[in-house]
């Protein structure tokens, strides 16, 4: 419009008025990912919660957001998203200001909004409730009205039938048809009243405090999508901040809410390397137990035997075992070790040639003892132990002995 030589602000009448034209122009402008503008970007969908709405603090740029992965190009599956404040490079030739690893903001700023968010959920769902029952009300006085007219036009048609001349049959029919007419109309209101009675009374009542505990639920649904999630962002959240500081390692974000207020969060700034998938330290405790003196195939099932997933959640393998210990700096178990003073049931079963279904059963009689590295790992027997004679009768008989019955036991069938 600067370049225009004449302009008449409303000279005709158009479609939409002029202050409306402009506050579309400015959404426009704003949403322009191609243009620099100090106002908060649209969401555009994608893995990035607060794309377009995070702003340098050193610089004021908006940052950018890109996607890495492991290596090659990056895969939808497999890409991470990144915050960077990538212009000062881009332009000028000079360092990044800072770049930060999407997930764990997205998250810490989400549950943020979500505890902001909960107690006006809460009286905004009892407003809703409120409304719907004003409604039902309306509707049903609505009905009780319509009620009584089709009452009073029955009576009046019952006394236009009445006052009618019998010997003019022709209006009689057609007074008759419409006394007929307003008894069905006066029928149907009834039962419309009576079906709005009956589900007012069986309407339940919603528990507003589960529903605000549900909110989080409803934000983790698969079916929600990350637009749905980036447009609830924006509602509540005008702009973030964000910041390194170098002293503490902590990253600083300044969430600039809707109507006003600020809140500060901080948290530590991972090193580089770390990641959100790393193995859990009962694993790592497990695996340095029993690494001297099981294999990584024995480990693994030990780990999926206690429910214990990798970090990125899946099940163990003996390949992924060895991997955790080459990073952690864990000896390896190697069958040269073994000085034979232990043994597994599977070895000890080769050794007095029975199953290993009969060394299990003389371990739960107690007639093998067995230790554990700790629970839920594999039982191991001594060896010197498979000489014992208790062991050796046992296996002979075919059946384990029978536990001695205590003197003081009482007895369930007492002589009579």
């Amino acid at each position: 419009m600067e370049a225009w030589d004449v302009f008449i602000k409303e000279h005709h009448q158009g479609y939409i008025g002029w202050t409306e034209y402009e506050q579309n122009q400015a959404v426009l402008a704003g949403n322009a990912y191609g243009r620099a503008s100090a106002e908060a970007k649209s969401g555009r969908g994608g893995q990035a919660l607060l794309s377009g709405l995070i702003c340098c603090g050193r610089c004021g740029r908006r940052l950018k957001t890109a996607y890495v992965s492991g290596g090659g190009r990056p895969r939808a599956s497999t890409a991470r998203p990144v915050y960077r404040c990538d212009l000062p490079n881009l332009q000028a030739g000079h360092r990044r200001c800072f770049s930060l690893g999407g997930r764990r903001i997205d998250d810490i700023v989400a549950t943020q909004m979500l505890q902001a968010v909960q107690p006006t959920a809460i009286e905004a769902a009892r407003e809703a409730g409120r409304m719907l029952k004003d409604r039902n009300q309306e509707k049903q006085r609505i009905a009780e009205l319509e009620l009584q007219q089709a009452r009073y036009d029955a009576s009046l048609a019952e006394r236009r039938y009445a006052a009618c001349d019998p010997d003019n049959r022709l209006i009689a029919a057609q007074l008759e048809r419409a006394w007929e007419n307003a008894l069905q109309r006066v029928h149907d209101c009834q039962r419309r009243i009576d079906e709005l009675r009956n589900a007012a009374s069986e309407e339940q009542h919603p528990d507003f405090v589960g529903l605000a505990e549900d909110l989080s639920l409803a934000w983790k649904a698969p079916l929600t999508t990350m637009r749905t999630r980036q447009r609830l962002v924006r509602t509540l959240i005008d702009e973030i901040i964000a910041d390194v500081d170098q002293t503490t390692n902590e990253v600083v974000l300044v969430i600039h809410w809707k109507g006003g207020q600020h809140s500060e969060i901080r948290f530590r700034k991972p090193v580089t390397g770390e990641h959100g998938c790393k193995t859990s330290g009962q694993a790592l405790q497990v695996i340095a137990s029993m690494a001297a003196k099981w294999s990584d195939q024995d480990i693994a099932a030990s780990l999926n035997r206690m429910k214990l997933p990798t970090g990125q959640g899946k099940t163990w393998t003996a390949h992924r075992v060895s991997s955790i210990r080459r990073v952690n700096g864990i000896r390896a178990y190697r069958s040269a070790d073994k000085d034979g003073q232990w043994l597994t049931m599977q070895e000890a079963a080769a050794n007095l040639g029975v199953t290993h279904h009969r060394i299990r059963k003389l371990a739960q009689s107690g007639i093998i003892k067995t230790e554990q590295v700790m629970p839920g790992a594999p039982h191991q027997i001594r060896a010197t132990d498979l000489q014992d004679p208790a062991i050796i009768d046992a296996i002979k008989r075919g059946t384990p002995p029978r536990q001695a019955v205590s003197e003081t036991q009482v007895s369930m069938f007492p002589d009579t």
